[in-house]
Order: C-alpha cells, then sequence, then structure tokens
C-alpha cells in the first residue's frame, strides 16, 4: 500500500482583530471548498477554538456503493464496496495511507466531512429507498483532507496556521498570509425567492405520525422519529444565513462546509459520538418544550419538562440506547450526568451524557459506525425503527440525521448531528426536524414541536435578508 508522507509546519499569528467568520469570508472566494467549525462555548477550554479548513488535497467519498479516493499526488482510484466488506475499515486503512509527521499540534488535522442518514446500510442490514429527492442526491459519506487547517484559539487571540506539507511539494503559508491580511472582502446579498414548501401536508404529516403510534402499540417499537423536510427557493449568498443562525441559535457545534455544488452548514445542539484519548461520549438529547420568551415562563417549563411522564419516558429509553451502542466496543460504560435542562433559543431539552473506554483492540470509526444513527434519530430498537422509517417516510433522508464533523489522524473524532441544519443546492434550502413517537404521543403535538424545532432556522432566513454586509 503506498504511504504519502506528510510534514506538518505551524506558525502562530495574533488574532485580537481577526474573527472565524472573518476569516472565513477573506479565504472563501479563494481557496473553495473550505470548511468552517466552531463553537458558541469560547468559555469554556475545551470549546474556546475555531478550525477552517483551506484547500482539499485529498478525499475519501462514498455514493452509491461506489468508494473514490482522491490523494494529494492527484490520482483518483474507484472500487465496489459489495455487501461483505466494511465502509469502516476501508476509511481506516485510507486514513493510514498518510504518514504524518512534524509539529502537529492540534488533535482536529486529520479529515473533515460528513455522514448521511443513508450511510446506515453500509453499517447495518437496513435496505436503502428507491426515492431519491434533490436533498439526498449528495455523496453518502464525505470526507476531505485540507492543506490547511486555521487554528482560531479565542482564550489566547492567537491563530496557529498548521500546513500538511506533501513530500516533494513545497510551504505555502506565505500565500495565505497574504490573503489573511486583506481587508477587501466581498459582500452579496441574500433574498428569498416564493414562500416556504413542505414535501408533504399537515395531514400527510399526521398520518405518518398515527402510523408511528400504531407500530408503537404492537410492540414492534419503544419509540420512532419521524421527520419532515421544508424548502426554499433563494438567490445570494447563503453564508448570510450561517451567520444569522449561529447567532440567533448559538450551539455548542456552528460549522459550515462547502462542497462545490452544495453546502451543508448548522448550529445543532447534539453530539453524536465523540472520541478523546481512548474515550467516548455520547450526549442524548430527548424531550422538547417550545421556549415562551419569558424566562420565568420557561423555568416553570423547564421543572413540567422534568415531570413530564411521555418526555421523560423518551429520554430514559435513548440514554440506553446510547449505552448499550457504547457496550459494543466499549467498558466501564457509564452515565456521566442525567436529564440536565439544557435551554436554546426556540426550545427547552433534556441531556444526558453517556461514556465508556474504548476497547484496545477496537479502532475508533468502528464504534462510530456501531453508535451510528443516534439513537435520537432513529428510535429503539434502533435497526427495526429504521427499517420503519424507511417504509414510512418513503424518501432518503441524505444529511438530516446523520453526523458531521472531524476525525483525526491521531484517532479522535468529534461528531456532530446535522439536526438544525441546511443543505444549500442548486438555489434551494433544505431543512428538517422531526419527534420522537411513542404510544402515548400526540399528533397535533408532534406536528407543532418539529416547526418549533425549525423556529431558529426559519427565523435566520428571514433575518439572512436584512444582512447588507
Amino acid at each position: 500500500m503506498e504511504k504519502f508522507k506528510i510534514n506538518v509546519k505551524t506558525k502562530n499569528l495574533l488574532a485580537d482583530l481577526q474573527t472565524p467568520v472573518g476569516i472565513y469570508l477573506k479565504v472563501r472566494d479563494v481557496y473553495p471548498e473550505s470548511a468552517l467549525l466552531e463553537s458558541s462555548d469560547y468559555h469554556g477550554g475545551e470549546n474556546s477554538y475555531s478550525f477552517i479548513g483551506i484547500s482539499p488535497i485529498a478525499r475519501f467519498r462514498v455514493d452509491n456503493d461506489q468508494i473514490t479516493y482522491t490523494y494529494p499526488d492527484n490520482t483518483v482510484k474507484q472500487e465496489t464496496l459489495y455487501a461483505h466488506q466494511n465502509l469502516t475499515d476501508k476509511f481506516h486503512d485510507f486514513i493510514n495511507q498518510f504518514d504524518v509527521q512534524g509539529e502537529n499540534k492540534t488533535n482536529i488535522n486529520g479529515f473533515l466531512g460528513y455522514t448521511s442518514y443513508d450511510a446506515i446500510r453500509y453499517f447495518e442490514d437496513v435496505d436503502p429507498v428507491n426515492t431519491k429527492l434533490n436533498n439526498s442526491d449528495i455523496p453518502e459519506f464525505y470526507y476531505i483532507l485540507y492543506r490547511f487547517i486555521l487554528v482560531i484559539n479565542h482564550l489566547k487571540n492567537e491563530l496557529t496556521i498548521v500546513e500538511n506539507v506533501v513530500e516533494g511539494t513545497s510551504e505555502k503559508t506565505h500565500e495565505l498570509e497574504g490573503i489573511l491580511n486583506n481587508n477587501n472582502i466581498a459582500s452579496y446579498n441574500f433574498e428569498t425567492i416564493g414562500t416556504e414548501q413542505s414535501m408533504i401536508t399537515d395531514e400527510e404529516h399526521h398520518q405518518m405520525i398515527e402510523k408511528g403510534i400504531a407500530h408503537c402499540k404492537r410492540g414492534d417499537v419503544f419509540q420512532i422519529v419521524l421527520s419532515r423536510c421544508f424548502t426554499q427557493k433563494f438567490a445570494g449568498d447563503d453564508f448570510k444565513v450561517y451567520r444569522s443562525l449561529r447567532s440567533i441559535n448559538p450551539s455548542p457545534y456552528l460549522f459550515y462546509f462547502d462542497f462545490g455544488s452544495y453546502r451543508i452548514f448548522g448550529s445543532s445542539p447534539e453530539t453524536h459520538c465523540k472520541i478523546t484519548k481512548g474515550k467516548a461520549y455520547i450526549d442524548p438529547i430527548a424531550g422538547t418544550y417550545f421556549r415562551t420568551g419569558d424566562d420565568e415562563k420557561d423555568r416553570k417549563l423547564s421543572e413540567q419538562l422534568l415531570k413530564d411522564e411521555k418526555e421523560n419516558a423518551e429520554h430514559v429509553m435513548l440514554v440506553d440506547l446510547a449505552r448499550n451502542d457504547l457496550s459494543r466496543n466499549c467498558d466501564d460504560v457509564k452515565v456521566e450526568f442525567y436529564k440536565n435542562v439544557q435551554f436554546y433559543s426556540h426550545v427547552i431539552h433534556l441531556v444526558s451524557r453517556v461514556s465508556g473506554i474504548v476497547d484496545k483492540d477496537r479502532n475508533n470509526m468502528k464504534v462510530f459506525a456501531d453508535t451510528f444513527p443516534a439513537g435520537t434519530l432513529s428510535g429503539a430498537p434502533k435497526v427495526r425503527a429504521m427499517q420503519l422509517i424507511r417504509d414510512i417516510e418513503k424518501q432518503m433522508r441524505g444529511v438530516y440525521g446523520g453526523c458531521i464533523g472531524y476525525i483525526g489522524f491521531n484517532g479522535d473524532l468529534n461528531q456532530a448531528i446535522t439536526i438544525r441544519t441546511f443543505l444549500s443546492r442548486n438555489n434551494t434550502l433544505y431543512y428538517q426536524a422531526g419527534g420522537g413517537i411513542v404510544s402515548k404521543s400526540n399528533p397535533e403535538t408532534e406536528i407543532l414541536e418539529v416547526k418549533n424545532k425549525l423556529g431558529a432556522l426559519t427565523k435566520a432566513v428571514k433575518f439572512a435578508e436584512q444582512l447588507k454586509n
């Protein structure tokens, strides 16, 4: 197997006058297909960094059972992924083709990208839906290695340029510095065209929920997460929607990925899977109330949420599922915190954390695959719930309900669930939300919950039209 040698070089700069958004605006037109990862929690040491990936040099892409490998020497290889083969092993082998040496001072140096919900067919025995819509006709699994990773340390006001210098090429950090020093930023407007559309009616959504309730009452599943997709046509710069969203709905995971013909961006509150130094984490979010805008009323609502029988039953079920998922590859699995109330711009959530120590004979990609997709986006039992989702929703979900983030050369990974997320393609925004259906669910309440979960996104679209810089 051919190895590609990479020598990592770093350079530190003062960044007290720079912001991640400002830097991204400077580089995006010069370096297309870049990626921005942020967190709203800059005050905590763990989340006090933002990252920007610039200039792709290698890619691993899976679409319709076809793997496409793109290497730093611009060679492209394709391989059919047969039923008996394992996608995670293929990706793990691909990562191991890179011999990384030098000043590797950041855990995030590695591959940035996403796993669509529909990639589950490569991990579990769930046949795909035949119906592909515009929002799902994208690669199912796509990760990119960038030449540059910009690391912004918000506590120290420091910018580190990390450059992956492939053997036989020269450093180009000085070229990037020149762009960072340029304060002339092009500005483009954003405007919606027409009104928001839904792929199904409220009545059809009601019927879907009734089917989910019936399956729960029959004992096919304890819970099933059924979703609904909305669209909005637009003209102009969708990055303004991201800027609006990060302001309206600050979350632990903020991201904007440009893949050329489409973009994925969002503000996700939920960790799918995080592995750091051999320890894996899942943070299930289940249990939702809509915020009123009045702090005192919201406080009382949070107390009611903690007592709500239906919401708590759903949460307990999904914490147990997270424990089971981690137990497949981890020891010492435990719940670190339980039913914490967390407030977001439009909703109140119950959040727990489950952790485990990864077995020494398992690679982290195996842990990732065996926890995918999140139980909070599928249901329990997970495989049966996904089979029913396929039959009831009758269309591929695409990026919704999958995950997005990084997979490092050192084995660390951090993946957010792609909820509160837009797919932008062909001047159309696609956004989707779902709700956990149990035997005691009320269809009208569930329909309203989906619309409430999308409240921050629809508000961001409207606010983006007002941004003029």
